[in-house]
């Protein structure tokens, strides 16, 4: 685990708000992303493509490969999460009915983060590819950061 806003070094960029970075490629992160901009009601997530030279600089930063998108990179106030672990404490920090999504930290991380790979390295599979880049989402355009 990095310090609090260690990215700071890496890249300059204004760290108000969560920063999810996740797969512009693939159509199940691309329907978080929309699940995200539908449910923020602050208005505050931003969403980096994992395929930018942002997104690839904060992987690295945070020692997670930016050529194996199957992590999910969570940034809030300038501490990093990752695999399951972002997608729980998305859903808390959306608040309102997703808060009980927190719930499932009584299930073990290891278990938890079994789920989430399987999920992750069969997701093309089983969902197909989307580009998140060029979705016509005015909610899901605004947040991105490339």
């Amino acid at each position: 685990m990095q310090t609090p806003y260690s990215y700071q070094s890496v890249v300059a960029i204004d760290h108000q708000g969560p920063i999810c970075v996740m797969d512009a490629h693939c159509a199940l992160c691309a329907r978080g992303a929309r699940w995200i901009s539908r449910n923020d009601r602050s208005v505050e997530f931003r969403i980096v493509p994992l395929q930018s030279s942002l997104g690839r600089a904060l992987m690295e930063h945070y020692e997670l490969d930016p050529d194996d998108p199957v992590s999910w990179l969570l940034i809030v106030d300038g501490l990093a999460y990752s695999a399951s672990d972002a997608v729980v404490r998305t859903a808390v920090k959306l608040g309102g009915g997703w808060r009980c999504l927190g719930a499932l930290r009584i299930i073990p991380q290891r278990l938890l983060d079994a789920l989430y790979y399987l999920i992750a390295r069969n997701r093309i599979r089983w969902f197909g590819r989307a580009d998140l880049c060029r979705t016509v989402d005015f909610e899901v355009q605004r947040r991105l950061l490339q």
